[in-house]
């Protein structure tokens, strides 16, 4: 355990950037619902979408600050270590999910999600299978280690990133159970049409499937140095396993008889599908859609399935050759 004394050199360091980096992340997980639940909506001809931007604050100061901290972790990176700098790719995935998570709650999406379940599945995709996984090939938490002082990174994140709580949450079937478990639940649970009346229970819903992705598919990425080491046989067996699971559910939705939820069955519109076709869509969305988004990582997670594969038979062929050579050495 680190000494009083050592923990308040090294807390004045985390603040420029390690802080404004996971504040930025806790905004992003947590962000304000908007009062477009409450309000008509006109009919979504060309000015009504432009009008539905909403800028909402604490998400744009949560990107502003995911944003920010990032670059900044970045820029000193890059200034340390100029022969080993932070690969661009990394930097564009990062700016890709924090642009699909602004996509999902500031753009008309949002707006109309009230309005139209089929608007609400597409957010529930960008922030459970567009944006976490492009977070996690941002690798924030390897920035955050070549960032570190070697105090700072062997006292404080190391142990934190082995730390018994970290380990169990990311062990990936626990990871994989909980997003299997919050997808079915908010689904099928109160949560779901507390979500369209409440802005506390909207911004719950976010987040919980913000940070449910997350678990879900850092894992998968297996970027950033992570407790549990998944092989890629077994990467392609946990994608595998939630294609069905992803695919159910939006069955599940797509045939249901009636409208699940009373807000849609109820709301007053002389435009767009009927209750329940728009609720057959965002069915047909969670169920096609969510199995593409799958469908490319497990390609890639197959393809390295066999290079290691591949790897594994030319070690061996290499050593059955050195093998056979010493003993036609020794006759």
């Amino acid at each position: 355990m680190l000494r009083a004394v050592r923990i308040g050199t090294l807390v004045p360091a985390l603040v420029p950037a390690l802080g404004v980096l996971l504040a930025g992340l806790v905004g992003l997980a947590l962000p304000a619902a908007v009062a477009a639940h409450g309000e008509p909506i006109p009919a979504p001809d060309a000015g009504a979408v432009l009008a539905a931007w909403r800028p909402q604050p604490v998400v744009l100061l949560g990107l502003t600050l995911a944003l920010v901290g990032y670059l900044l972790l970045v820029r000193r990176v890059d200034a340390a270590h100029p022969a080993t700098r932070v690969p661009r790719r990394r930097i564009a995935a990062w700016l890709a999910g924090l642009a699909a998570v602004a996509a999902a709650l500031l753009s008309p999406l949002e707006a109309f999600a009230g309005v139209l379940f089929s608007a609400h599945m597409v957010q529930h995709l960008l922030l459970t299978m567009v944006a976490p996984p492009l977070l996690a090939l941002g690798a924030p938490v390897t920035l955050l280690l070549r960032w570190a002082r070697p105090g700072l990174r062997r006292g404080v994140l190391l142990p934190l990133l082995h730390s018994r709580p970290v380990r169990a949450i990311s062990f990936p079937p626990v990871a994989w159970l909980v997003f299997a478990v919050v997808m079915w639940a908010s689904h099928f649970s109160p949560l779901f049409e507390a979500a369209l009346e409440d802005e506390l229970a909207h911004g719950l819903e976010h987040g919980l499937y913000l940070i449910s992705g997350l678990l879900f598919w850092w894992p998968v990425v297996g970027t950033d140095p992570v407790p549990w080491r998944m092989g890629a046989a077994a990467r392609v067996g946990y994608l595998l396993l939630a294609m069905p699971q992803s695919a159910f559910l939006g069955l599940a939705i797509y045939s249901a008889p009636a409208p699940l939820y009373a807000h849609y069955a109820l709301l007053e519109r002389a435009w767009g599908p009927p209750a329940l076709v728009d609720q057959q869509i965002a069915g047909g969305l969670m169920w096609g859609a969510g199995d593409l988004l799958i469908v490319g990582p497990l390609l890639l997670a197959v393809a390295a399935w066999f290079r290691h594969e591949e790897e594994k038979g030319r070690r061996l062929d290499a050593r059955l050759d050195r093998e056979r050579a010493l003993r036609e050495n020794s006759r």
